[in-house]
């Protein structure tokens, strides 16, 4: 454990879109019965432990995932913590979206009628600010890009640096820091 404040971060369980690949950004769709009982799972995993706050994605893929890990009467939602949206490519596979544009990359060119990493940038900014504010651990649901974005900005990277951080459904990560709350950085990630 650190001295210091924690941040545990949970993507949310299996939806039949992120077992696809297919880009769920402001799509609100369910999760899959695999991704209910994951999201069972992530609250065993997660006994025990103590949070100042608990913030959630408004969508009901990270909600329901914060209520299933047996945190939802504390889950407080927050905008900003919505998925990258994905614009035009919304639904679509990065397999899909290659075929028309080759050598796309999320993370260097967005999307269409969506958002760029900048945009997704400037809410985990405004996140990160917050949870610094916190005297505590918190704990947050939300959705993969985002997430990863969130990370990178947590530790100092330019937004487009969460193409360097991968996550699975119903993963859990840690953010912290090391010496002082000026150093801070990953201390676990992508835990399953």
């Amino acid at each position: 454990m650190s001295a210091f404040a924690e941040i545990t971060l949970v993507r949310h369980g299996e939806t039949e879109w992120s077992a696809s690949g297919k880009h769920t950004g402001r799509t609100d769709i369910p999760l899959t019965p695999a991704g209910e009982e994951a999201a069972r799972r992530v609250g065993e995993r997660l006994q025990g432990l103590s949070f100042q706050a608990v913030w959630s994605s408004p969508s009901q893929r990270a909600f329901r995932t914060c209520a299933l890990a047996g945190f939802g009467a504390a889950g407080l939602k927050k905008p900003d913590l919505a998925e990258w949206d994905y614009g035009a490519y919304e639904g679509l596979t990065t397999k899909q979206i290659l075929a028309e544009r080759p050598g796309w990359q999320l993370f260097r060119d967005g999307c269409p009628d969506g958002e760029m990493a900048q945009d997704a940038g400037a809410r985990a900014d405004r996140i990160v600010s917050e949870l610094r504010s916190v005297n505590g651990n918190v704990l947050v649901f939300s959705s993969a890009h985002f997430l990863r974005v969130l990370a990178a900005r947590w530790v100092g990277l330019p937004p487009q640096g969460g193409a360097l951080f991968v996550l699975d459904t119903a993963s859990i990560s840690v953010l912290g820091y090391e010496h002082d709350p000026g150093e801070p950085v990953v201390r676990r990630w992508n835990q399953r």
